[in-house]
């Protein structure tokens, strides 16, 4: 993936696509149709089945499609959203047997490479709807640290018996 040369950074979504994205996120999303059906995998997928390292290996590799997108100039907020893609696929996709399923539909690659097609499409729209999401996200984590604090304080009372 070549840095993008000033004028291709906006308005040209086939300089983002001759530079692999669109490549990167298909192999690790859909390479393979599996026979007879809709469905589609990828190396994404496949390597999230090793224990341990397959879904840390998947998130480096779709670093690739968000790096691409800091070099193409897109705003922190689609950075952002691109992150948060990729983190929950990684999350998620940690959880035995469950996540590895989920591994196989989420296809955190194929959005951030669409969304990155749609940022430098149309930079505006994109920004605010995923300054949308992006504080979605933070109040949803907000939410979680709070149920969580509040869930350690109650067990902290319970042993102590205050």
């Amino acid at each position: 993936m070549d840095v993008l040369r000033p004028e291709e950074r906006r308005g040209s979504r086939g300089a983002v696509e001759n530079r692999g994205v669109d490549a990167l996120a298909r192999v690790l999303d859909r390479a393979i149709r599996i026979p007879g059906t809709d469905i589609w995998i990828g190396l994404d997928g496949l390597i999230g089945l090793i224990p341990g390292i397959g879904d840390a290996a998947g998130a480096a590799l779709s670093g690739g499609i968000v790096l691409a997108a800091i070099r193409a100039g897109a705003s922190a907020s689609v950075l952002g959203r691109m992150v948060a893609n990729v983190a929950f696929d990684t999350a998620l996709g940690a959880i035995p047997v469950v996540g590895d399923v989920f591994d196989f539909a989420w296809k955190a690659n194929a959005k951030n490479a669409a969304l990155l097609r749609r940022f430098l499409d149309d930079p505006a729209p994109t920004k605010k709807a995923s300054a949308g999401v992006v504080a979605l996200v933070v109040a949803g984590l907000a939410a979680i640290l709070g149920l969580g604090l509040w869930a350690a304080y109650l067990v902290l009372r319970a042993l102590t018996g205050g």
